[in-house]
């Protein structure tokens, strides 16, 4: 576990360095209360400005603690064990990050946010390597330079007003494209399931999102927004993420036992 949260906490701190340079001052973030639906309630202090929207991110919190501190079984092996306490780490690390970008609306706490995304979404892509590999066949160097590509990719947001956008997209296609051919090659009824709710639950993420503000002209969005929303269903797809790919790693384990 320790080795898990070092793989974290140390990357994750020096890009909260990177952010408090120049270098990012060009990158297009939204730093006002008018790009959210919901409706700021002055008299709670900016940690609370936007209640609703500020309490979810608890949720990723949880949901980290719960994968983080669940029990190895036997057939888990302990590179399985490692990827998913990583996961669940980036999980809990994650909340407090959305959470200082919307007490603060600073640009740093923004960039850090767009940025953080990134990796989360390519550890998808890393612990199905190892699914598909074996512990036999796999090697951490593989996930080291896997996670600096993603890291690196964030800089589509320096040269274009889109660019993170595009690597976001990038990172989504990959992740689902990955798991649907390791579905097809491992899987069975149960993970199919997990591997649809996951997609379901970034489609939500994603469309909910987008739709914030135009959602809110009906009055079941005005408190809890669309922006609300998709920040369950991002910590619903994270979840279901982890239920497939633990799932898979235990049917592979078992299967190569057998």
């Amino acid at each position: 576990m320790l080795s898990a949260l070092l793989h974290v906490a140390l990357p994750l701190a020096l890009c909260v360095l990177a952010t408090q340079s120049r270098l990012f001052d060009a990158v297009a973030v939204d730093l006002s209360y008018a790009h959210y639906a919901e409706q700021r309630v002055d008299q709670l202090p900016a940690f609370l400005s936007m209640p609703c929207n500020c309490l979810v991110n608890l949720l990723y919190i949880i949901t980290g603690l719960y994968w983080l501190l669940r029990h190895s079984d036997a057939t888990e092996p302990e590179q399985g064990r490692y990827l998913r306490q990583v996961f669940a780490f980036m999980s809990i690390f994650y909340g407090p990050v959305q959470w200082t970008r919307l007490a603060v609306l600073r640009r740093a706490p923004a960039v850090l946010d767009q940025w953080v995304t990134l990796p989360i979404f390519a550890w998808v892509p890393v612990w199905i390597s190892f699914i598909e590999r074996g512990p036999a066949g796999w090697r951490a160097w593989h996930a080291a330079a896997l996670e600096l590509l993603s890291v690196l990719s964030y800089g589509l947001a320096l040269v274009h007003e889109r660019g993170f956008e595009a690597a976001l997209g990038g990172h989504v296609l990959l992740a689902v494209y990955k798991g649907v051919r390791v579905q097809l090659t491992h899987g069975d009824g149960r993970t199919r399931r997990y591997l649809l709710l996951a997609v379901l639950s970034c489609s939500g993420f994603v469309v909910l999102k987008l739709l914030d503000l135009q959602l809110a002209r009906y009055q079941v969005f005005q408190r809890l927004t669309g922006h609300f929303w998709s920040k369950v269903c991002d910590v619903l797809q994270i979840h279901f993420s982890v239920c497939f790919l633990t799932a898979l790693t235990a049917r592979k384990t078992g299967a190569q036992r057998d």
